[in-house]
């Protein structure tokens, strides 16, 4: 049964009591309060359910007796519970006594041993003090010791390195160079003591420093000068040996330019005496020299190949000095660079009109002085050469020759080298050399101008000229010049080593007759174009020469139709037609004219008749001293198609006269009257079309 189904009939004992004491009245309003209070009471308050639900658990039957005795048993279970808590309460209070009186013992022991440490104190005191006072006196000594010894490594070099570093019978080794930063680490750091308040120990250790630096840097550079002067700069163990050396002397700027003034005048007397030694197989000093190819003045008898030789061995020269000097003073990338510029930090006076340092261009100009001396030579020697030939193709091939090392030199020294100056120098002298030489030539062609040979050839001098340019353009197609300038480059050396000649032979031919002054001229001007044409550079003169040619060609075919015209006894009636149009009236008047008389008219028959046969022989004939005969055909070819034309005007106008009469439309005069039994045509029968094929 559950706690809700109780009913509130049996209020217990108690409410029993309570009722017979109360008036009727008044026992039921506590009735009715009662049961308002039961039945007011809400389920949902969790202390009533809890208090239902624990009622649940004991399984109480619901009857009246256990209804009335419902509140004393749960009075007496909480009794019994209590009793139980307080009994167990006793239990905790004991055991918290005999702890109470543990720690009473405790703390008696504290006390003692407490007495026990005091008195310990007041007997080790002094001792600890003066303990902690040695301690202390230590612990500075021992700071004191570790700055004295790392000041004097710092600060401090020692004798033995010293002595590596100024004296000068000691060697410049590794170990010179090991000693040498710790000197300049040990000047640069006595700025810091100077900033402290004893200055006078960096005072005095910044002065010795400086002298000792100064020292060393000065035997390093007594040394360096040593070794220049007998330097092999094949040597790859002692290029090392400078290198090192030339980077630590880069940080005294104006020590290291006094050391690259030393090497370049030593390096100058020796490339020049190594010219002198390649030019004559000796030395300066007459010794012979040991060579494994024969001296350059061998060939001194050719002077080309003397000059190409001259010119090979300063640029052999040239290359093996920049890729020597390039491995001693660049080949460490800008060590030397960041020496100078430290070097010129250490040195404010030698800031004013400095500039940042270069390495490739001051390689560029150590190599220039060096070369100076060799320039001197090889401009005097080529010069020699150049004055004392006269022929204009050598003076010119020289010169090309020169340009082409010119270029190769600016690619390899820069436009500023000293050597091309001497090149540039040298071929401007060769090329006046060729312009003099050339002019001489034409001069003494001018001076004794020859007469035309009977077959009308080439004459000599203009021959030689030709080969003479032939050799020119081999020389000038085999140079360095631009190819987009190639044309325009080579005009004036074409200009003046042809142009005077074909002048002088077109002022040879004005003295002769037409048609061998012409062809004269386009034979010379063949001659001129077959030599021009091999080559691409000369193209725009080829076209020039060409122009010319054709003019003097249509020349040659005026006179060939000439030829024809009166040759075959055209010539009268053509000009006799010329004037006259196409009407009537003018087609009468032919009758009267004195070439188209009966007798005339048929003597100019006969002269064409006995012309034809041999009329394209006999026109060849006067081509035949032509060089080029496919020319010659094609003038005659051309001239007989003027002919065939003009002989087709003729022959047309006597058909049309013909025509004319025929109709009957016309005045009959006595010229006509003398016509009237034979007709023009009769009297002059060929026709255009016999004409072509007889000519064909």
């Amino acid at each position: 049964m559950s706690a809700l189904d109780y009913d509130t009939t049996g209020l217990g004992p108690e409410y029993e009591v309570e009722l017979t004491v109360l008036t009727l009245p008044q026992r039921s309003n506590a009735i009715s309060t009662k049961l308002s209070s039961i039945l007011s009471t809400s389920f949902v308050d969790a202390d009533i359910r809890e208090a239902l639900r624990t009622l649940d658990e004991r399984e109480t039957q619901n009857t009246p007796e256990t209804r009335r005795g419902l509140r004393l048993d749960a009075q007496k279970e909480v009794i019994e519970r209590n009793g139980d808590i307080i009994k167990d309460f006793g239990h905790v209070a004991e055991r918290l006594k005999r702890i109470g009186s543990t720690i009473d013992s405790l703390n008696r022991c504290c006390e003692d041993l407490r007495q026990h440490v005091a008195i310990a104190h007041r007997e080790t005191g002094p001792v600890l003090e003066e303990a902690t006072s040695l301690f202390r006196r230590k612990q500075e000594t021992e700071t004191k010791k570790q700055l004295l010894d790392a000041f004097v490594e710092h600060f401090v070099v020692s004798d033995d390195d010293l002595e590596a570093l100024i004296l000068p019978n000691t060697p410049v080794d590794d170990r010179f160079f090991a000693n040498l930063p710790r000197l300049k680490r040990v000047h640069k750091d006595c700025q810091v003591l100077l900033g402290s308040e004893n200055q006078q120990l960096g005072l005095d250790l910044m002065d010795k420093s400086s002298r000792d630096l100064n020292t060393a840097f000065q035997k390093l550079y007594r040394w360096i000068q040593k070794e220049f002067r007998n330097l092999n700069l094949e040597n790859p163990q002692m290029n090392a040996s400078i290198r090192r050396s030339l980077r630590v002397l880069a940080e005294r700027p104006t020590i290291f330019q006094s050391c690259l003034d030393f090497f370049a005048e030593s390096r100058e007397r020796n490339l020049s005496d190594s010219f002198y030694a390649a030019l004559t197989g000796t030395t300066s000093n007459s010794v012979a020299e040991d060579l494994t190819t024969k001296p350059i003045e061998y060939n001194a008898h050719e002077p080309l190949r003397f000059v190409g030789d001259l010119l090979a061995w300063t640029h052999s020269a040239t290359v093996s000095e920049r890729e020597s000097l390039e491995v001693l003073f660049i080949s460490e990338g800008d060590e030397i660079a960041k020496g100078i510029r430290a070097g010129i930090e250490s040195e404010p006076w030698s800031q004013e009109n400095e500039e940042a340092f270069d390495g490739r261009k001051s390689l560029e100009q150590l190599v220039n002085r060096d070369l100076a001396g060799v320039a001197r030579a090889l401009r005097q020697r080529v010069e020699q050469v150049i004055q004392s030939d006269e022929d204009p193709v050598l003076a010119y091939q020289i010169a090309n020759l020169i340009d082409f090392y010119r270029v190769t030199f600016d690619r390899l020294l820069g436009p500023n080298s000293s050597v091309l100056l001497t090149l540039s120098t040298l071929q401007q002298s060769a090329l006046r050399q060729y312009r003099t030489t050339m002019q001489e030539h034409v001069n003494a062609v001018v001076a004794n101008v020859p007469k035309i040979s009977p077959d009308l050839n080439v004459p000599e001098f203009l021959s030689e000229a030709l080969d003479r340019l032939k050799a020119l353009m081999k020389s000038y197609d085999s140079s360095l010049a631009p190819e987009e300038s190639r044309d325009t480059g080579f005009m004036p050396v074409l200009s003046e080593s042809l142009n005077p000649y074909l002048d002088v032979c077109e002022n040879m031919a004005s003295k002769s007759e037409e048609p061998s002054q012409t062809i004269f001229i386009v034979n010379c001007f063949l001659a001129a174009k077959s030599c021009l044409s091999q080559f691409n550079f000369t193209s725009e003169r080829v076209a020039d020469i060409e122009e010319t040619i054709d003019d003097y060609m249509s020349k040659l075919v005026e006179y060939q139709h000439a030829f024809f015209l009166h040759m075959s006894g055209v010539h009268p009636l053509l000009a006799a037609l010329a004037p006259l149009e196409d009407d009537d009236e003018d087609l009468e008047r032919i009758s009267g004219l004195e070439p188209f008389q009966k007798q005339a008219l048929s003597d100019a028959s006969q002269t064409l008749d006995d012309f034809l046969p041999s009329a394209l022989m006999d026109a060849m004939e006067n081509l035949r001293l032509l060089k080029n005969s496919r020319m010659a055909e094609d003038v005659t070819a051309e001239a007989v198609n003027l002919f065939c034309e003009d002989f087709q005007f003729v022959e047309r106008k006597l058909i049309d006269v013909d025509a004319l009469y025929a109709r009957g439309d016309h005045e009959i005069d006595d010229a006509s009257e003398k016509m009237e039994k034979t007709s023009f045509r009769a009297l002059f029968p060929r026709t255009s079309g016999e004409i072509r094929v007889l000519l064909s």
